[in-house]
């Protein structure tokens, strides 16, 4: 039985972040910039580029979450090294420095005066030198409530709020009564249910500032929809899975939160948890955009219940996927870790449920890897607020 003496082989940082995974990565600061990125993770192996398509002539708010997003995604702790380049000198040292403050090895190379190939061939020379160095980092033994979980749900279905949610809400529980820091999102999949979250947070503050992002989604959602928001929200597929409604999908969805935890924060996109507790995170509900910002955000294991089946993966996190589903289980085995489909059959309890999946947690956090992993899925999608200048 997993509680709050519970031990893992993890990564301690700098920081005194603790991550699962000790990975090399090669972030490019903007699209003209993935080129000599991925040249330098083929030149070195056991580094990882993330190609993206964006960076040039973002401003404001839109150019702060790029900048926020990928300073998080280098400072998250399942990350050992990083080398970042850009265009030019100034954007790049930016993100250099902001991931710096964790102390972990950080190099900035920029390609203007220098061109792809000497700007290749120098930060090959240094993503060798930082692989070798994690090559050597060790595993050691970390309190399971220390690491940071987030979740959501993707391709849902009736089964996801009858089994695959609430089995994370069941673990949810048993993981806030632990202290760990964990986090949900996926703002307009609360619509309708806003009011169940708003009535679970700690204090008047928190359900303010809740709301206040809450309100903000719809504002975008009613300036941009056409008639309605069928075949985006639900999906099509959650349509074909029985989700006739936004509000059906969001009593669904609200089940990861659990019976017991409470909402002890609020985070914009991207931003770090300045405490432990359930922090909720304004977020699309696209897969690969919010587990993208929950990585940004330091997370570093992550919960992923579908009903129909979602594939989503991401470069430095694990995504652990859960499912009720016994038809997804059968004809998509390949990318469940979770078979919770026994709930539905009545073969097995929600406790029991959550029991599995922190069992997978713990078993993922000492080094299996997740399905999607295995599989190659390393989506990586930075959230726009808008258009560039």
């Amino acid at each position: 039985m997993i509680d709050k003496n519970t031990q893992f082989l993890g990564y301690r940082r700098q920081n005194g972040a603790v991550g699962v995974r000790n990975h090399v990565i090669i972030l490019p600061v903007d699209d003209i910039s993935n080129a000599a990125c991925e040249a330098v993770a083929h030149n070195i192996k056991g580094t990882m580029a993330l190609p993206h398509p964006y960076g040039r002539l973002q401003f404001g708010a839109d150019l702060d979450l790029h900048f926020r997003t990928l300073i998080g995604t280098g400072s998250n702790p399942n990350v050992a090294a990083v080398i970042v380049i850009g265009i030019e000198e100034g954007w790049t040292k930016k993100i250099v420095d902001g991931i710096a403050k964790t102390g972990k090895p950080v190099l900035g190379y920029s390609i203007e005066l220098h061109g792809d190939h000497d700007t290749i061939m120098r930060a090959s020379r240094g993503a060798r030198e930082l692989v070798q160095y994690a090559s050597e980092i060790q595993r050691e033994p970390c309190n399971l409530a220390d690491l940071w979980v987030s979740t959501k749900c993707g391709e849902s279905d009736t089964t996801s709020g009858c089994g695959a949610n609430p089995t994370v809400g069941n673990a949810f529980d048993k993981l806030y009564e632990m202290g760990n820091t964990l986090c949900f999102g996926e703002t307009t999949e609360l619509t309708g249910g806003e009011q169940i979250v708003a009535a679970r947070c700690r204090t008047d503050q928190v359900r303010e500032d809740f709301m206040k992002m809450f309100n903000r989604y719809q504002e975008v959602v009613d300036r941009h929809k056409t008639s309605d928001l069928s075949e985006s929200q639900p999906t099509k597929g959650n349509i074909a899975g029985g989700l006739t409604t936004i509000e059906e999908k969001a009593l669904g969805n609200i089940q990861k939160i659990g019976k017991k935890c409470l909402v002890d924060g609020v985070l914009d996109k991207a931003e770090t948890p300045t405490g432990r507790g359930l922090w909720f995170m304004d977020s699309s509900s696209a897969a690969a955009e919010m587990v993208t910002l929950c990585a940004a955000s330091g997370f570093a294991v992550h919960f992923f219940p579908t009903g129909q089946g979602n594939v989503i993966g991401n470069p430095i996190v694990p995504v652990i996927k859960i499912c009720a589903n016994p038809r997804t289980v059968r004809t998509m085995g390949e990318h469940v870790d979770v078979d919770t489909s026994g709930l539905l059959q009545r073969d097995m309890n929600m406790d029991a449920a959550g029991d599995a999946l922190l069992d997978m947690l713990l078993r993922t956090a000492n080094g299996r890897l997740t399905a999607a992993e295995a599989l190659g899925h390393r989506e990586f999608v930075l959230t726009r607020l808008y258009e560039s200048a």
